[in-house]
């Protein structure tokens, strides 16, 4: 190689290489009926029956023990925030503009958490362990999606210290351990 080649002045760093997916997503089986159920205004989850968890959204079989997963659990509207992020770079064409709160939620009586926005919060104010509650769009707008629900926004109830979160009943929490 000569100098002409090798100087810092002609190193490529970084190139912009924007790329465009279009795919069919297939559900499956038990997605198929979580997304029926949201459809209807319900989050629904199912129970392993080995060791008992509750995954919502369903995934027809339990990640720890690996056994098929069919009883329905309706969970309710309510969560406890597992793990957050302040999200401050913009995303092309979203509407959402940073930044904005993007957390792992589990809901009252599963044990495993999704990914879901929250908003009317303070989001200096968002921390692991706060119970929050679905906000959902309006039913004539509901669709085969989890975004039926817009987002989670804070309540004002105890936190879920953080050795409980994936183990508040379906009841709810009341504080006590």
């Amino acid at each position: 190689m000569s100098e002409e080649t090798t100087s810092s002045e002609d190193d490529i760093t970084a190139i912009e290489t924007p790329v465009y997916l279009t795919y069919n997503f297939t559900a499956g089986e038990a997605t198929t009926r979580f997304l029926h159920q949201v459809r209807k205004g319900k989050v629904m989850g199912q129970r392993c029956p080995g060791c008992g968890n509750v995954y919502a959204p369903a995934r027809g079989s339990c990640a720890a023990c690996g056994l098929p997963t069919s009883e329905e659990v309706e969970l309710g509207n309510k969560a406890t925030v597992q793990s957050f992020t302040i999200v401050w770079i913009p995303i092309p064409n979203n509407p959402i503009q940073p930044p904005y709160i993007v957390a792992n939620l589990v809901p009252d009586g599963a044990n495993i958490s999704f990914i879901h926005l929250m908003s009317e919060c303070d989001n200096d104010s968002v921390h692991i362990g706060q119970r929050v509650e679905a906000v959902w769009k309006p039913e004539e707008e509901w669709d085969y999606a989890m975004d039926n629900i817009r987002y989670f926004r804070p309540l004002d109830e105890p936190d879920v210290p953080i050795e409980m979160i994936g183990k508040v009943p379906l009841s709810g929490w009341e504080g006590k351990a």
